[in-house]
């Protein structure tokens, strides 16, 4: 059966998240002269920022700083003296990605050698909950590529992509005069290499691939011939096709790097595969031994509690205020003597604190308190290697004295962002009406002058690190803010339901969530109270006011447009869920579930429920001019919406995006949706039009639809 917890995992996204997979080859093959920063560059003069500054970042693991579930994208060698990583950037003009197996020696000096360069993105495998138990379903999420060291040093392995496949390589790790590719294939599997690692004896390599979804997907072909069953398999927003079962057997091999010999794996080295952790936090010392953490109710949300077992299995429940909160991570020192402890705290979690206890003593050693967001942390010794991002300083690698709580940055990939005027950045937090925290970045333009009203631009949802373009990355905030835009980046509250006790599962929270919209309207009164925080500090006109969102910002941004007046202007890069969409666009398993969390059929025509989310129920007055930038396999969902509005005469235009998913993966289209929605802001916020003689034409049909708009708006009385 379809759990209700899949919600947040499904089709669509309109309470959201996202999934994952393998995306195609890129267009072109990019020019990467310049993926490792020069060293000897002199600083450049202080400017602003532009959207091309923030595409062409180089990301370090997962570009999204909110996003927590991920393993790390580090690779610490067995010496502790150099860490390793897979260094990622996109570019736009190439339609392609520089990629490069990168090495950083922890002395400090901030060398950075590329021992291997090349490859295509790789993207994450997500399954879409079935009755059957599942199919895959692709997505552009990129993947953590973590890169692991043979025994000896001498070797390190990694998965690149290339032709459409990705397999696994190996790199010697001394670095060759003139930093030539070092690479060398070592698997030539016919499917994706999907997980691997060293073997015991650190000379071979274990490998899994799902070899029988080659001849699945011959079978599907084959099924065509006679047409496809229209039946859980099928995700018919996504595609006509059926998707392959999650439920395919992997295979597990093991390859001589050396001579290329391939073996099945005994179930020894089978085993080298299984995940090493997971679920709640836990750590177990070289001695034996053992902490964990589990929930201080029956929600699976609620807050985790820290326990130890000792050497002789004696349990000690740590019941300290620091035992008990968000605890994101744990690791023992080497004596296996006190164990360290990182946890997320302060107002709605926004700072990362690291702790030492020792199990049995009452007295904690508080080692950091910090506001930046810490991530994939590694321990070596007395010290933690983290990679590190605050709202105005992109990702980083960093190193943390265990002792001291001292940081000292490692590597930074982006050291040309010390020149750029960001302009100013302010936290401002604020309750909710049902007492929530949450909190919002607050960005003014630089050189702002005090007393001037700004237009603003609001993003969502996840606020947490460097202020790229918001979740899903399509709305860039500082180039916004170098626009004359104030923007207000929003972290938003907990779930509804996540801390209540009497909730026992994921599926009773999204219920609750679901109930009399209580998660929409909890959103949105975080949303209307930030939004009226800014407004107060009389900084902001409050007939220009955009608002924004992918996914569950999306969801928000449309339920915010049915609920309140607030806002001038809208942009989202999902669309809808309506009376009928999301029954009839998902396919049969989504809908399925969707009952089951309580919405209704869609012969029960209940436009009682659907009134306060419905945008195509509410279509004759919204009034507030909409831009839709969809992925064509998300396309099918927002045509109800679309077409709504486009009949009453509203101003709503939509663009979809070619071979795109839930999250755009193709540097051309994030180039194109970041220049559109600086435009489309500026055009109903600011009245500003772009000379370029390419966008002639778009601005005639805004121009259109704002003479249109108008004369609405004037035959209705305002």
């Amino acid at each position: 059966m379809v759990t209700r917890a899949s919600m947040r995992l499904r089709l669509g996204a309109s309470l959201g998240m996202s999934l994952g997979f393998l995306v195609a080859a890129p267009l072109a093959r990019a020019s990467c002269k310049d993926l490792l920063p020069q060293s000897d560059e002199k600083p450049a003069a202080s400017r602003t920022v532009t959207a091309a500054d923030l595409l062409k970042l180089r990301d370090i693991g997962h570009p999204d700083g909110a996003y927590w579930m991920f393993p790390s994208p580090l690779a610490l060698s067995p010496d502790g003296r150099r860490v390793a990583f897979v260094l990622n950037r996109a570019d736009p003009d190439s339609n392609a990605y520089c990629r490069a197996l990168v090495v950083v020696g922890l002395d400090g000096t901030g060398r950075a050698d590329a021992l291997d360069r090349g490859g295509d993105l790789i993207t994450m495998t997500g399954t879409m909950p079935t009755p059957e138990g599942g199919v895959l379903m692709p997505s552009g999420t990129p993947a953590i590529t973590t890169p692991a060291w043979s025994a000896d040093g001498q070797w390190i392995a990694y998965l690149r992509r290339d032709h459409g496949v990705t397999q696994l390589w190996r790199v010697p790790t001394q670095v060759r005069p003139g930093g030539e590719p070092q690479g060398q294939q070592v698997t030539h599997s016919p499917v994706d290499v999907e997980r691997f690692a060293w073997s015991e004896d650190g000379r071979r390599l274990v490998y899994a691939a799902t070899a029988a979804r080659t001849e699945a997907e011959k079978a599907i072909d084959e099924e065509g011939r006679a047409g496809w069953l229209n039946d859980a398999r099928m995700i018919t927003n996504f595609s006509a096709r059926p998707f392959v079962s999650a439920s395919l057997p992997q295979v597990v091999s093991v390859v001589d790097p050396g001579t290329g010999s391939t073996a099945p794996a005994d179930p020894a080295q089978s085993a080298l595969l299984l995940p090493k952790e997971g679920g709640a936090p836990s750590a177990r010392s070289p001695s034996g031994l053992h902490a964990w953490t589990e929930h201080v109710s029956g929600n699976p949300k609620s807050s985790l509690r820290l326990l130890v077992e000792d050497r002789d299995g004696k349990r000690i429940a740590c019941t300290a205020r620091d035992c008990i909160g968000n605890l994101y991570k744990l690791w023992w020192e080497g004596d296996g003597r006190a164990l360290i402890i990182m946890r997320r705290e302060g107002w709605n979690n926004a700072q990362m604190g690291l702790l030492r206890w020792v199990p049995g003593t009452p007295a904690f050693q508080h080692i950091l308190l910090t506001d930046d967001v810490l991530r994939g942390c590694l321990a070596h010794g007395e010290t933690l290697v983290c990679t590190s991002e605050n709202a105005v300083t992109p990702r980083h690698i960093v190193a943390i004295d265990l002792k001291s709580g001292k940081q000292r940055t490692l590597y930074d990939p982006n050291p040309e962002f010390h020149s750029l005027d960001l302009g100013t950045v302010t936290r401002l937090t604020w309750l909710n009406d049902i007492g929530l925290p949450a909190w919002g970045d607050l960005v003014l333009p630089p050189g702002y002058k005090p007393g001037t009203l700004l237009p603003m631009v609001v993003t969502q949802y996840h606020s947490n690190g460097f202020l790229r373009g918001a979740t899903g990355d399509e709305y860039p905030i500082f180039a916004l803010a170098a626009r004359g835009f104030a923007v207000l980046s929003l972290e938003r509250p907990a779930f509804y339901g996540d801390d209540n006790p009497g909730l026992h599962s994921d599926e009773e929270i999204v219920v609750a969530g679901v109930k009399d919209w209580n998660e929409r309207r909890s959103l949105l009164s975080s949303l209307v109270t930030g939004v009226k925080a800014v407004l107060a500090r009389g900084i902001v006109d409050p007939a220009r006011i955009g608002l924004s969102g992918l996914s569950d910002g999306a969801s928000s941004t449309r339920f915010a447009l049915v609920n309140t007046r607030l806002f001038a202007a809208a942009a989202i890069s999902t669309c809808c869920a309506d009376t009928n969409a999301m029954m009839n666009a998902g396919g049969i398993a989504f809908a399925d579930a969707e009952r089951e969390d309580g919405y209704p059929p869609t012969i029960a025509r209940d436009e009682a429920f659907w009134a306060p989310y419905s945008m195509s129920l509410s279509a004759k007055r919204m009034n507030r001019p909409l831009l839709m930038q969809l992925a064509d396999r998300e396309m099918n969902l927002s045509l109800e919406t679309f077409m709504a509005l486009r009949e009453a005469g509203q101003p709503v235009e939509m663009y979809v995006y070619p071979d795109e998913y839930h999250n755009k993966w193709q540097p051309v289209h994030r180039k194109a949706v970041y220049e559109r929605n600086l435009d489309w802001f500026s055009f109903w916020l600011q009245g500003r039009i772009d000379p370029d003689p390419a966008k002639t034409a778009q601005y005639k049909r805004w121009e259109a639809m704002r003479g249109k708009r108008e004369t609405l708006l004037s035959s209705r009385g305002g």
